[in-house]
């Protein structure tokens, strides 16, 4: 299978009509991941595939609108009768676990063990799941975070997760066919945890990739206007992430 990405939602820090928060449905090789499952994507998710098709979950960072949907999937695939044969592998920074199942008001996270199969990211984690290979970078956000580079079939993915600017980007982007890149901030502040559209231009220019796919953009931003800034900078063909696209990568 080529790599495809499929965009289930891009908004933050909240959802809105129709935009659900960051998720993405990846494929590549005989893989198929979940990745970020910001608040509207399971929903979103099922219009592509079934929870007991899904090779793994991966989660860049633990602020609601990257992973509060895996409330809605653990409920609907733990109650409401969207059965799994085995546990999901799900890749998420520490404490995942924890924070999920106390959503239902518990403390043992083995409760969640018939639903996924938590397992921590780290920098420079390398995944080879059937034939899609990830590569997890941490990067500079206001609480644990991380990038992926995902490959398949010759085609390569980049993304930024909610980042500031930082030399693991550049790493994870380098001549990606694709960097798929936050651009939340409308100017950068002192905190410098996430991206203008100038940054996601600026990186995906400085990195040679062959398009830029803006997403994440804030609400003192339009997409439209965020792309067309990051374009101005990039020089390249540069894109809005919206839902249900479907992206052919490479």
């Amino acid at each position: 299978m080529a790599l495809t990405l499929t965009v289930l939602g891009t908004a933050a820090p909240h959802p809105g009509p129709d935009r659900p928060c960051s998720g993405y449905l990846l494929e590549g090789g005989g893989a198929k991941v979940w990745v970020d499952a910001g608040p509207g994507t399971f929903a979103e998710l099922q219009r592509h595939v079934r929870p007991a098709e899904l090779t793994a979950v991966w989660i860049s960072h633990l602020h609601s609108d990257h992973w509060a949907d895996l409330i809605a999937a653990e409920a609907g695939i733990g109650d409401g009768g969207l059965t799994v044969e085995r546990p999901i592998p799900l890749y998420a920074p520490a404490g995942c676990a924890r924070r999920l199942v106390g959503f239902f008001g518990q403390t043992d996270p083995d409760l969640l063990d018939p639903v996924f199969d938590f397992r921590e990211l780290a920098d420079g984690l390398h995944l080879d799941l059937d034939g899609l290979r990830l590569t997890s970078r941490a990067v500079d956000h206001a609480v644990e975070a991380y990038g992926l580079r995902a490959e398949a079939d010759g085609a390569v993915l980049a993304y930024s997760g909610d980042s500031g600017p930082c030399d693991a980007l550049r790493q994870l982007a380098e001549g990606a066919d694709t960097l798929l890149c936050e651009a939340y901030l409308d100017r950068q502040d002192a905190r410098g945890v996430h991206l203008t559209p100038e940054d996601a231009g600026g990186l995906a220019r400085d990195a040679r990739v062959a398009e830029l796919l803006v997403t994440h953009v804030g609400p003192t931003l339009t997409p439209e206007a965020a792309t067309e800034r990051a374009a101005a900078v990039f020089g390249g063909r540069t894109l809005t992430a919206r839902p249900g696209q479907r992206h052919q990568v490479g």
